[in-house]
């Protein structure tokens, strides 16, 4: 399987077409996941585990990938189910997003399918806020769940999200009465991150779920007001998301004379230098790894202060 993402490198071309890959993958049972192939390193049968006393449960130890630690977070166990029993067929999938490098062990390795973003759906309704899906899909009649592995690692470990003090004075510099922030990303977790970090240095912010969202929540907007910019001067959106990827969302905004002037950040857990050719491509005002709150904050001010443009 380590093949299986040998030419990931050479598929950087679906990125801005609102297209993108999933690895399928099983947990156990027949039920059928996926995960971007953006944030897979490598994918390997589960090496040898070595446990770590004093672990959070759902950490099946450290395992050492060409001679790096990475700690093996058993996806099964994490998202509700059982643990994974037997590791001589199981694999890791090793994963790179929000600054960290970490492994999910899984049943089975499946195949990389090629999807549009269209085609992924947000969570039905009904389904609670407890749930790990950012996405749903159909693959050949089968329904596939995309995993919010964001929300999976926060809850084994909680990212820091406090703004300091110094950067927090500084937004009071800031008229910020008339002034809303969008934010646009699938995953509840990243939008409370970024909610919680923008609120405490007293911006107003709306949050949606997509990029579709984003844009019809845009456009109504600047139907009912002749500057839109001047009320809603920022976007922070994520890059992956159904329906409508960021890439996409930037684009259709920049291309848009109600909208063009609105600056856009994409915020994403996605890492790789595909990210800058494509902030230039789609026009994107600034790209910022997940999540680092001062850094974030430090790019809100400086999007939302005319004086610093």
């Amino acid at each position: 399987m380590t093949s299986v993402l040998s030419s990931v490198d050479q598929r950087t071309n679906l990125v801005g077409q609102n297209r993108l890959e999933l690895l399928l993958f099983r947990l156990q049972g027949p039920q059928f996941f996926g995960i971007n192939v953006f944030k897979v390193r490598e994918v390997l049968p589960c090496p040898a585990l070595n446990v770590i006393p004093g672990a959070h449960g759902h950490v099946r130890g450290v395992a050492h990938v060409r001679g790096e630690p990475i700690t093996v977070i058993d996806l099964s166990a994490a998202t509700g189910g059982k643990p994974v029993e037997d590791l001589k067929t199981a694999f890791i999938l090793v994963t790179e997003y929000n600054r960290h490098v970490q492994a999910f062990l899984v049943g089975n390795v499946e195949r990389i399918v090629n999807v549009n973003w269209s085609e992924m759906l947000p969570p039905p309704a009904g389904v609670g806020r407890s749930h790990y899906m950012t996405a749903v899909t159909r693959i050949e009649g089968r329904m596939v769940q995309v995993i919010d592995v964001e929300k999976v690692f926060s809850e084994i470990s909680p990212m820091h999200e406090e703004i300091s003090e110094s950067i927090k004075e500084a937004a009071q510099q800031i008229d910020l009465q008339d002034i809303t922030v969008l934010v646009a990303d699938d995953s509840a977790v990243a939008r409370n991150q970024v909610r919680r970090a923008l609120e405490s240095m007293g911006v107003k912010v709306e949050l949606v779920n997509d990029g579709k969202q984003a844009l019809d929540w845009l456009s109504n907007k600047a139907a009912q007001v002749d500057n839109l910019s001047a009320l809603v001067p920022l976007l922070i959106s994520d890059i992956e998301m159904p329906e409508m990827d960021g890439y996409t969302l930037t684009a259709e905004i920049k291309q848009n004379d109600k909208l063009k002037a609105i600056h856009v950040i994409l915020h994403s857990s996605l890492s790789g230098v595909f990210n800058e050719v494509m902030i230039k491509k789609v026009g994107a005002d600034q790209f910022i790894a997940k999540f680092h709150p001062d850094e974030l904050a430090s790019a809100v001010q400086k999007w939302l202060n005319p004086q610093a443009n």
